[in-house]
């Protein structure tokens, strides 16, 4: 999966960065084509000529060096993934501001390709909300995180924070790139994400927390896999990058929501409904700013079209529907019961009782139901992970599909 693969590789200053050597020499006996660019103090803990006799290539380590100009943007658009591994404290955090003093960072900013990191350092500085807000911001930046692991810290200590091993490292690209392999190519999807905003006046709505984060991630995948991409997206904050495959409806209501996935569903093969659309919206809309008055305001709720119900009531044989169950309790039974009632596939199923699942955080842990009764649960995992396994998972039923 590697070979051919141009990989440009980023060094931080950080004591893991002696494993730098393995890896570099793994990623060429792999076939991949390696350039490794430095941060300053990066050399001190492994030179730049041991770098540059394993990848066979010159190492940067400035922008400006006394033989030339150093184009970090002709290495970002060179590059079809960038690596920076180790990635220090330092580092993620110039990352997520935007802060641009050295190689490293400069070719972040300029870098048009994945990006990926491999975090290392002490398990307090891992666990520092400093920290975890400036991964937080990363992921939702669209960064694959490739996580630390367990085990003896250069402090003496032992705990989270170490850089992962060389060898996982290697796996985690050869992952993401056989599922950059176009095995959707000519598979059109339907996807519907984020929260619906039901007006109750010019300024106040009926909400919820969804950030759409999921179906973004989903998005994402598939049209790394080829697949042509119809994206519905409710009200959000996020970076959708243009894409040649990618189709956005910008909607605020349920209404608009069902709307627009009515008109898509038919020329699609997929439909997956990860938005979290509105059960209720106001009967009576006020054209004016409702002033606040003595008593009490009571507001009438009309419930709002089921979207996943409809689009089932439609499917044809040769679609697919997936359904998302957020749910706090009788998860599994309030689920399934969904999966008869809406005519899913499969179900992806998440809880709030579970700690980093569920609206505006960055991981999710889920567990896919199947109509025919199967059963596959999953750890917690960033939510670009998460999509790739739910992407996995329809891969195999359009197979199924089409065996039939």
């Amino acid at each position: 999966m590697l070979q051919g693969k141009k990989i440009l590789l980023g060094i931080t200053g950080s004591i893991a960065a002696y494993k730098v050597a393995f890896l570099v020499r793994a990623l060429v006996k792999k076939g991949a084509e390696v350039q490794v660019i430095m941060t300053p103090s990066a050399s001190s803990f492994i030179t730049p000529l041991t770098l540059s006799t394993l990848s066979r290539r010159p190492v940067f380590t400035e922008i400006i060096s006394e033989e030339s100009w150093n184009n970090h943007v002709e290495l970002g658009l060179w590059a079809d993934l960038y690596l920076i591994a180790p990635t220090s404290a330092n580092t993620l955090a110039k990352m997520a501001n935007g802060s641009c003093d050295n190689m490293v960072t400069a070719c972040y900013l300029s870098a048009r390709c994945v990006v990926a990191i491999a975090p290392a350092m002490d398990v307090d500085m891992w666990q520092h909300p400093a920290t975890r807000r400036n991964l937080n911001q990363l992921l939702a930046d669209g960064v694959h995180l490739i996580p630390v692991e367990h085990g003896e810290l250069a402090s003496g200590l032992t705990g989270l924070g170490r850089m992962a091993e060389p060898e996982h490292i290697v796996e985690h690209l050869e992952n993401h790139f056989k599922n950059q392999s176009v095995t959707l190519e000519g598979i059109k999807v339907l996807i519907t994400a984020g929260p619906t905003y039901e007006d109750l006046d010019p300024v106040r709505f009926i909400g919820n927390r969804s950030s759409g984060k999921m179906g973004l991630a989903l998005t994402r995948s598939l049209l790394d896999r080829g697949a042509e991409v119809h994206l519905i997206m409710g009200p959000n904050h996020l970076r959708i990058e243009a894409h040649p495959l990618l189709h956005l409806h910008l909607v605020q209501s349920a209404a608009q929501m069902a709307s627009e996935a009515k008109q898509c569903w038919p020329r699609c093969q997929v439909a997956i409904l990860a938005a979290a659309v509105a059960d209720y919206t106001p009967a009576q809309k006020a054209q004016q700013k409702i002033k606040k008055s003595e008593g009490n305001l009571t507001v009438e709720l009309t419930r709002t079209e089921d979207i996943a119900t409809s689009l089932g009531a439609t499917k044809k044989s040769n679609q697919i529907t997936i359904g998302f169950a957020l749910e706090t309790e009788q998860e599994e039974a309030h689920a399934r019961e969904k999966i008869i009632r809406k005519n899913f596939d499969f179900i992806v199923l998440n809880s709030l009782n579970d700690a980093g699942a569920g609206f505006q955080v960055d991981t999710n842990k889920i567990t896919i139901l199947h109509s025919n009764g199967d059963k596959v649960s999953f750890p917690l995992k960033s939510k670009t992970e998460v999509a790739e396994d739910i992407v996995d998972v329809l891969e195999n039923q359009i197979i199924k599909k089409n065996q039939a």
